[in-house]
């Protein structure tokens, strides 16, 4: 008797344990096929966007630009890598830079450079103003970045008293009062304002190139900065140094200098007199 009610109890367990079962393979199978679902929409998902994203690996270049791909494919790639990825020990990347940093660069003649130095100098340009402006949108397609405003006179409208007080607080230092420029460390240096152009001064402020910082429009604003250029341009550049002598424009050095050997030398020589005489 014992036997059959166990036989029994085993058969209702095995029953109850069917549904179970089956519930959790349905629920496996649903897992699967959700899974499957979710597979096939990210694949056509790709499928559907994947020829953008190419597109933008390659882009199409305007006519400017690809008048530039070509002179930088000649004159620029061996340092600058294909693309302008820049190459290890021999230039850096250029994606991003923009094309302030380039006309800069290039409109200055500091590129292409002649040789690793601590500083690019200043040299006449290789390339024309408009091979130069090619470059530069070249490089402004390639990855974006600061452009210098269209024209050649950036100082219109500009305050020369606005543009002096904005020099000397934030130019000088370095660049002299007199926009004469001056020696930094490691063998770098400022250098003189006195050739630069519109452009170039403000491409220089918007790129910051070599050890110059970048005056963004956060910082100085475009109107702030065409001050700056109308004083550069129309103070620094014509002032008749009506107190007299120069002495270069470099400040208190040759200043000091200047009453050492020539001040200090007459008074000991004007003593010397005196006391001859007595």
């Amino acid at each position: 008797m014992t036997s059959d009610n166990d036989r029994r109890r085993g058969l209702l367990a095995r029953l109850r344990e069917r549904p179970a079962a089956r519930s959790r393979g349905r629920r496996r199978l649903g897992a699967a096929v959700r899974l499957i679902a979710a597979l096939m929409l990210a694949g056509g998902a790709y499928t559907v966007f994947a020829p953008g994203a190419q597109a933008q690996d390659n882009p199409q270049l305007t006519g400017a630009a690809a008048e530039g791909k070509a002179l930088f494919d000649v004159s620029c790639v061996t340092c600058h890598g294909r693309n302008a990825q820049g190459v290890e020990g021999r230039g850096p990347s250029l994606i991003g830079v923009g094309a302030a940093s380039v006309e800069f660069q290039v409109s200055s003649g500091r590129m292409p450079l002649a040789r690793q130095e601590a500083q690019a100098h200043r040299k006449p340009p290789v390339f024309t103003d408009e091979q130069t402006r090619q470059l530069a949108q070249y490089i402004q397609e390639l990855g974006g970045g600061p452009v210098v405003p269209e024209g050649d006179d950036l100082r219109e409208d500009g305050n020369i008293a606005a543009g002096g007080e904005l020099f000397r607080i934030n130019c000088s230092q370095c660049h002299a009062f007199g926009g004469g420029g001056g020696a930094l460390s490691s063998g770098k240096f400022a250098p003189s304002l006195h050739p630069a152009t519109d452009r170039q001064i403000y491409a220089a402020m918007l790129s910051g190139p070599q050890n110059m910082p970048v005056f963004g429009d956060n910082q100085l604003r475009p109107e702030q900065k065409a001050d700056i250029i109308a004083y550069i341009q129309e103070t620094l550049k014509h002032d008749q140094d009506p107190g007299g002598f120069n002495l270069g424009r470099y400040g208190p050095s040759t200043e000091g200098l200047a009453i050492f050997l020539i001040g200090i030398v007459a008074l000991v020589f004007a003593s010397l007199w005196i006391a001859g005489k007595s």
